[in-house]
């Protein structure tokens, strides 16, 4: 007998009691490699040692105490680290305990700047197509997953969702990528014309997109145009790094490899790493010098902001990996397992793309190689593939809706930072029998 109120209420889960490294344990004693970090959040494995003593520690000295009356020593030292190795002009942080909380944050932020600056019209946003950005109303009404918005639309507030930067599915055959980008970041100025410029607050896009379309990441230059055109119309620009950041995609903030910086960054799974329930708003300058300024309140507030021991473990994380230079082994064993994965899966002719950055690697599958023609949604491939590779003892992030929202499939890779060539190859082996033990069950079917 439970009394949880579980994901899902027809799904028998096996209870985790233990976690080593790279992998989980469950309570009839079966390991799992835990490739995916659950949801991209465990960065640095499990039961971490430097970790465990920083929490342990933050607790015997100070559990919590309220922002509203009292800021801690290590909220200030995690914010220090942050913005001392953001990009140009981010100058600020405001702790959450999550990414739906973070994003959340941003859009009122980004609201609450134009008002302070005495332009009232501006309060539209501008997002993507097969993006994510949280299950807060807010972050959900900006998120173009289409499966979890549609129980709540009516509940949603307005905003507008332009074509997203997704080469495998939208460049053309006699397109360089270059061109692509540029076509794909005019969706962008053609939405905000249409909107009008004075009534446009944000736009906000994950740089590389994450569980909603597979990792999707973005082709060169395109980025570098999006900023030009945010710049051009006063439109703040707000990057989501909430999966895709701390270090994810090889450097710690993503959109250091397109060579831009945003107005608003939010982070968070890796930022904590799983051991505490953390997430973060990094503004600029000219955003808090604004409000600080003016009115000098944000009008906007959690009761868990800066918590003093999530602030620690996420210290503790982000020190340990720098400290072991780990963005090195994610670049190292990102190739590694990229490399694997095409050796394994290159010619499949069910696996469509093989893409990503750094350890946060996708694989689109596709009934039809050759056409990119999706599997039909009711053989619920993406949902079988997790129960198989979870059989097989290894926890990977299948998705569906990957190609417009009702059709295709992926598996999301997201293994920690920590991770060795043996364990890739584990890995790389493991989801080969699971994904070819799904398809020929379905092939059988037919």
């Amino acid at each position: 007998m439970s009394y949880i109120f579980p994901r899902h209420s027809k799904a028998s889960y096996p209870t985790a009691c233990a976690g080593e490294g790279a992998y989980l344990i469950d309570t009839e004693g079966r390991r799992y490699l835990d490739a995916s970090g659950g949801a991209a959040v465990s960065c640095l494995g499990h039961g971490h040692p430097a970790v465990i003593r920083a929490i342990k520690g933050q607790v015997d000295k100070l559990a919590y105490a309220h922002s509203g009356f009292f800021t801690n020593e290590a909220s200030e030292a995690l914010a220090e680290h942050l913005i001392t190795r953001a990009p140009e002009g981010l100058a600020r942080v405001y702790f959450v305990s999550g990414g739906s909380e973070a994003n959340e944050t941003a859009l009122k932020l980004a609201r609450q700047f134009h008002l302070e600056r005495g332009e009232p019209s501006r309060h539209r946003f501008i997002a993507r197509q097969q993006s994510y950005h949280g299950n807060t109303l807010g972050a959900l009404s900006v998120g173009g997953n289409a499966a979890r918005r549609a129980p709540f639309d009516p509940l949603l507030m307005p905003a507008s969702h332009i074509a997203p930067c997704y080469a495998y599915r939208h460049q053309k055959a006699d397109e360089t990528a270059e061109a692509y980008g540029l076509r794909a970041a005019a969706a962008l100025e053609e939405e905000i014309q249409c909107l009008g410029p004075e009534n446009v607050a944000g736009f906000i896009a994950e740089p590389v997109v994450g569980a909603t379309a597979g990792v999707v990441p973005p082709v060169p230059g395109y980025f570098k145009r999006i900023r030009e055109i945010c710049d051009r119309h006063g439109v703040l620009l707000i990057l989501d790094e909430v999966m895709c950041g701390m270090g994810r995609t090889g450097s710690l903030y993503a959109c250091e490899q397109d060579g831009i910086a945003p107005d608003i960054l939010t982070c968070a799974k890796g930022l904590g790493g799983g051991y505490q329930p953390i997430g973060a708003v990094l503004a600029s300058h000219s955003i808090y010098d604004t409000i600080a300024e003016g009115s000098g309140a944000f009008e906007h507030g959690f009761t868990y902001i800066g918590h003093a021991t999530a602030c620690a473990a996420a210290l503790a994380v982000q020190q340990t990996i720098e400290g072991d230079d780990l963005l090195a082994n994610v670049q190292r064993q990102g190739a590694v397992l990229h490399d694997a994965l095409a050796a394994r899966f290159g010619n499949h002719h069910h696996v469509g793309d093989i893409r990503g950055r750094g350890l946060f690697i996708g694989l689109e599958l596709v009934a039809e190689r050759g056409s990119k023609e999706p599997f039909d949604p009711a053989l619920k491939i993406n949902a079988r593939i997790k129960k198989r590779a979870m059989a097989e003892g290894l926890v990977c992030y299948p998705g569906g809706g990957t190609a417009d929202g009702r059709r295709g499939d992926h598996v999301l890779l997201a293994p920690p930072f920590i991770i060795q060539q043996e364990q890739v190859e584990e890995l790389v082996d493991k989801l080969g029998r699971a994904v070819d033990g799904v398809l020929n069950e379905i092939a059988v079917l037919a």
